[in-house]
């Protein structure tokens, strides 16, 4: 078969008549003749020797042509390249009966990649698969307005509410809402940066390595005298291709020379990243890898676990780890959510300037600078007036309860000036909403724990500051004090955020949202928007909207893999 490129219309018409003189002749040809052809490839296996209306031109396909230079049809266009993301199972957290299991502990998220890969979605006309919805990443993903600690010694001061829970009467929603402290400019130490670049043949599309270049420019431009990037890229093989300077020139034209090509050596690209910022370490500074990639690890060290070994080595190095994900269709976030977990880092998915200006530009600061290491968060509800309680996501996030006071085990870092959000579901005691039935040979209902039932719960949160191996702690009762009477009486933030969590429960299935709909959380954030000076919020009531249309329509595929 050849292939060429699309004829004019009238050369076209011309082709047509010629195709089915071609055709009659064929029909005539002897037997010998007719094995002595070479096999032909068509969109439709038909040769007309009845002219017919010429059809229009398909731009999908190629115009095939026999041997007697006969047209015979459009060539099938290729397929579509197969879905193969890979998302790690995140099953919603059941209800807990407090009277059984009265304590809950988990480790923050400061991750944001699971709204720009809704985003991606949505934009695409359809949903996500239901493990690509991190509902916390959903809400942490926007800025709120939390009281901020006066110094670093003390980084954040909780900020607890009690409210109604929109989507489920009966239940209330206890919101915890911690800011880091924000560095002031003149206190922001010097950076040692590694830009750690996928260059693999699967890095191609336009929203990957080309848009991988875009976003670190704007990086380089808001960097300061003294800070340093190397940079390391691997496809097939890993290579140095700058050594650590301060020169804007030499790193943007580092940049400007990366082309794609070849297969993924990500573990060796990852080692070499490691020994360069070893290299150019900076004392009491910020030394860091950033890696940008699709995941799609397919040569070398492939195994995720044993990736994230690695990288869990090297945190105690001080050296950590920032991944931005790029592009769709094989995007494999299993394996970016646990080099990200386990390199003291954060991860952020990247589909359009505006988020590479966002994460990298209006949140360089808590994207690069940690001002508290292994923040864990732990609840123990009073049975005596929380029936039953939910963890609204930050499943991939949790730990057990003698993990808070361990203080080996890691947990997440946050950066200046980030917010991080934590929301439960509480279940009052006697509240119809109740989803347990009492035991008929339970324990007596407990004593309240303090104050004849005063007390909703006790929050605790543990840090360390970086460079300590010891944590502090930081704790205070929920007491019906926190109550907030009516959501309408909540402040902007509080609301927009229960609106996101409540589109979370929605799109992740709809398991807790109950007759809750998507015109239920419009309302709810466009009323709650209040100052949106960069429009993501706005951005967030037009993808429910988007959401909505994309109903009816089946859940994207998985692919291969997914889910796991």
């Amino acid at each position: 078969m050849t292939s060429q490129a699309m004829p004019s219309r009238p050369h076209y018409a011309w082709l047509a008549a010629s195709a089915s003189f071609a055709a009659l002749t064929l029909v005539a040809c002897s037997e010998s003749a007719k094995q002595s052809e070479l096999p032909r490839e068509r969109a439709e296996s038909k040769t007309e020797t009845v002219a017919r209306p010429v059809a229009e031109p398909q731009p999908t396909g190629a115009i095939a042509f026999d041997m007697a230079g006969g047209e015979t049809g459009f060539a099938a266009a290729p397929p579509p390249p197969e879905n193969t993301e890979r998302y790690p199972d995140a099953t919603p957290n059941p209800i807990k009966v407090a009277a059984e299991e009265p304590v809950s502990t988990f480790s923050i998220d400061v991750d944001t990649a699971s709204y720009g890969v809704l985003r991606r979605y949505l934009n695409d006309g359809v949903l996500p698969p239901s493990d690509a919805v991190r509902i916390e990443e959903l809400v942490n993903y926007f800025d709120y307005d939390y009281a901020l600690p006066e110094t670093r010694e003390a980084p954040f001061k909780p900020t607890v509410a009690v409210y109604d829970t929109p989507w489920h009467k009966g239940t209330q929603l206890l919101h915890i809402g911690i800011k880091g402290y924000d560095l002031p400019q003149a206190e922001r130490p010097k950076a040692n940066l590694v830009f750690l670049i996928d260059v693999s043949g699967s890095m191609q599309d336009e929203n990957k390595l080309p848009l991988v270049r875009k976003a670190f420019r704007l990086l380089v431009d808001k960097l300061e005298d003294g800070d340093t990037v190397s940079m390391v890229v691997y496809a097939g093989a890993a290579g140095v291709v700058l050594e650590p300077t301060s020169d804007k020139r030499q790193i943007l034209a580092a940049l400007e020379r990366l082309e794609a090509g070849g297969s993924t050596a990500g573990g060796e690209g990852i080692r070499q990243a490691y020994a360069l910022a070893e290299q150019a370490f900076v004392k009491d500074g910020v030394n860091r890898v950033i890696l940008a990639s699709d995941g799609d690890f397919n040569v070398g060290i492939t195994d995720p676990d044993a990736l994230e070994d690695f990288v869990a080595r090297k945190r105690e190095t001080g050296i950590a780890l920032t991944v931005l994900g790029f592009g769709g269709g094989n995007y494999n976030d299993v394996i970016m959510q646990k080099l990200a977990q386990a390199g003291n880092g954060n991860a952020a998915y990247i589909d359009t300037l505006n988020e590479a200006q966002k994460v990298l530009v209006e949140e360089m600061g808590s994207t690069l600078f940690t001002i508290a290491n292994d923040v864990k968060i732990q609840v123990e509800f009073n049975p005596a007036v929380v029936a039953e309680y939910r963890l609204i996501g930050y499943e991939t996030r949790l730990l057990e309860r003698t993990d808070f006071n361990n203080d080996k085990v890691d947990a997440g870092d946050i950066g200046a000036g980030h917010a991080v959000t934590a929301l439960y579901e509480i279940t009052p005691v006697g509240s119809p909403a109740q989803m347990a039935d009492p035991l008929r040979y339970g324990q007596p209902k407990p004593d309240a724990a303090s104050g004849s039932g005063t007390e909703i719960a006790f929050l605790r949160l543990r840090y360390k500051l970086p460079g300590e191996t010891a944590s502090r702690l930081i704790e205070r009762p929920v007491t019906k004090a926190d109550q907030v009477a009516a959501i309408d009486q909540l402040p902007d933030d509080l609301r927009f955020a229960s609106a996101v969590a409540g589109f979370g429960e929605i799109v992740k299935g709809g398991a807790h949202s109950g007759q809750y709909g998507l015109d239920d959380v419009i309302a709810l954030a466009q009323g709650a928007k209040g100052e949106d000076p960069f429009g993501y919020r706005a951005e967030f009531v037009q993808l429910a909207r988007l959401a909505k249309s994309a109903q009816g329509l089946p859940t994207a595929a998985r692919g291969d893999g997914a889910g796991q």
